[in-house]
């Protein structure tokens, strides 16, 4: 009779850690089903709309020559944050999506160590997000001419309506944001790296929120947009260099960016909220209608955004002085390994040299002891 082996469970136990971090997507794709299934029923679909549509819509009739067009317009209310959790869902299976079939993929083909493999995995996923939030925004700020018309950040503030485009555009901006704070448990994050996360996270969600609720959405679409473009950049250099570590010329061009990005964001900010809402006629606040146009707010706000550039470049001139010290003692090894092989190299020809010239096997040195 043979001796039968051992068979190890590698599946976790149900409801375990593991278990819930190895099947965090299947799990969250069903409680969102769950949500796409009350569409279907009477009694549950008044309830489900809430969590999958936009709320809070508007129709305004325009004349436009002889026709009369309705156009829907919304505004913001408690009922988003509905909205928002729903596509937190989504933005957690599309998270599962790219991780599986591509980065995992492209980690299996690279053998990266485990500190390239977490960072690798990190600029991977912002870098297909920022690329889909510029390109989005881009389109909506195309579309609504505030590029052409700067005018248009402040005059008739405030902006309590939105397109359709332009609200959705802020709801999945926090859902995604928000749903990074459950994947730090899904993706087994580091310690060392939770406070760098959660900083950043937080940052990202009071200034879209602020924008948000205060009627900036205007402002804070282009800024948003003009941020995103750099972070791109910077995310997709990393994956380059974690690629190949010769190619750095990216981060060169990150850094110029990144200045401009803050000098441009600093500019706008003020010039809108500092001057466009300083002169603007609708002064004061007011919840029902939307208005906060005062001096308190203003300050708040330029200051939050102060603060944050300011943060933002201490941490991008730390980044820059690191890197610089690490070129600087990788040129120094280099400049004291090559002399040490050069002179190793003279050393070891003068060595044979003088076997052949002076050894007991020379011509020379046989007639020296023969005579």
């Amino acid at each position: 009779m043979g001796i039968r082996k051992k068979t190890t469970n590698k599946n976790p136990p149900v409801l375990s850690h593991e278990f819930v971090i190895q099947n965090h997507a299947d799990i969250v794709s069903c409680v969102a089903m769950v949500f796409l299934l009350g569409l279907m029923f009477e009694i549950t679909s008044k309830f489900a709309v809430i969590f999958i549509t936009v709320q809070y819509n508007v129709t305004i009739s325009t004349n436009e020559g002889s026709e009369e067009t309705a156009v829907n317009h919304f505004h913001h209310g408690i009922k988003d944050l509905a909205t928002i959790f729903f596509y937190m869902l989504v933005a957690i299976i599309m998270h599962a999506i790219i991780q599986e079939y591509v980065l995992d993929k492209l980690n299996r083909k690279k053998h990266f160590s485990k500190t390239k493999h977490s960072k690798f995995n990190e600029s991977g996923q912002l870098s297909a997000f920022y690329l889909f939030s510029f390109c989005w925004g881009t389109s909506i700020l195309l579309s609504e001419n505030f590029l052409s018309n700067p005018v248009a950040l402040w005059e008739g503030y405030p902006h309590t309506l939105m397109p359709f485009q332009m609200k959705f555009y802020y709801i999945c901006q926090l859902g995604y944001w928000l749903h990074a704070l459950p994947e730090l448990y899904f993706q087994k994050t580091k310690k060392e790296d939770i406070p760098r996360q959660l900083v950043y996270i937080f940052l990202y969600l009071v200034h879209i929120a602020g924008a948000y609720v205060l009627n900036l959405n205007r402002l804070g679409l282009v800024l948003l947009v003009l941020h995103y473009f750099v972070e791109f950049l910077f995310h997709v250099s990393r994956l380059v260099y974690f690629s190949n570590e010769n190619r750095q010329m990216g981060f060169t061009v990150w850094a110029v960016l990144f200045v401009v990005g803050r000098l441009l964001t600093l500019s706008l900010s003020v010039l809108t909220v500092g001057f466009g809402l300083a002169t603007s006629e609708s002064q004061g606040f007011n919840w029902a209608a939307g208005n906060f146009n005062i001096l308190f707010v203003r300050i708040t706000v330029l200051a939050a955004i102060c603060l944050t550039q300011a943060f933002m470049m201490w941490k991008f001139i730390n980044f820059q002085l690191r890197r610089w010290r690490e070129h600087s003692q990788a040129q120094t090894l280099k400049k004291k390994q090559v002399p040490a092989k050069s002179k190793s190299k003279k050393d070891k020809a003068n060595g044979v040299n003088g076997v052949n010239s002076h050894g007991a096997d020379s011509p020379k040195a046989r007639k020296e002891k023969s005579s």
